[in-house]
């Protein structure tokens, strides 16, 4: 990987992020680790809950709404570790685990748009399933449209987005929101954060 976004230096840190349009896994794994865009700002899951490879296209303009779009592919193996225990004799990669790559797609959005704070799913309207990612799928792609980005006291995004397995279109969901929050104790049960 080279200079970590966080790193370069003559731009806003908006306009160093928006320069690039594309993401490596290692990239990716740096997102996770809190050294791609800085201190403070979303994150993608570590580890086995990282749903996504590469990012191919990010656009802060774009898709149908106008407001951005992504477009990101995780690599399917037989040896996945949810292929196992969902379900033995009969392995599909878990629905929510689709979706969740969705949501974490959106907070890398809001993060590569230059966002602060910690991203968390808070919701989505729609979900719709018309197949299965099974063990001999070599690829899921995911599009993320970007319907909105609120900034205010929540800074928010909303978006629909599709999964496809080897090209096929199997899964859409619609509404999907992801809100930053200024530290973890917002986050906590009883802080009185509103969403």
């Amino acid at each position: 990987m080279s200079d970590s976004i966080a790193d370069k230096k003559g731009a806003t840190a908006v306009e160093r992020a928006q320069s690039q349009s594309q993401y490596s896994l290692e990239e990716l794994i740096a997102c996770g680790e809190g050294k791609l865009f800085g201190p403070n700002t979303p994150r993608l899951p570590s580890g086995p809950m990282r749903m996504v490879d590469r990012i191919t296209w990010i656009s802060a303009s774009g898709g149908p709404f106008g407001q951005g779009e992504l477009r990101a592919e995780f690599d399917i193996d037989p040896s996945l570790w949810f292929f196992a225990c969902h379900f033995p004799g009969d392995p599909v990669m878990p629905g929510c685990l689709g979706l969740d790559a969705m949501w974490q797609l959106i907070g890398f959005f809001l993060a590569w748009s230059g966002h602060r704070g910690l991203g968390r799913a808070l919701g989505v309207d729609e979900v719709r399933f018309f197949g299965q990612v099974q063990p001999q799928v070599k690829i899921v792609s995911y599009q993320i449209d970007i319907k909105r980005v609120i900034t205010r006291r929540l800074i928010m995004a909303t978006a629909d987005a599709s999964l496809a397995a080897d090209g096929q279109k199997i899964y859409t969901a619609s509404g999907l929101r992801v809100g930053l929050f200024e530290g973890a104790a917002m986050l906590q049960p009883g802080s009185g954060a509103k969403v």
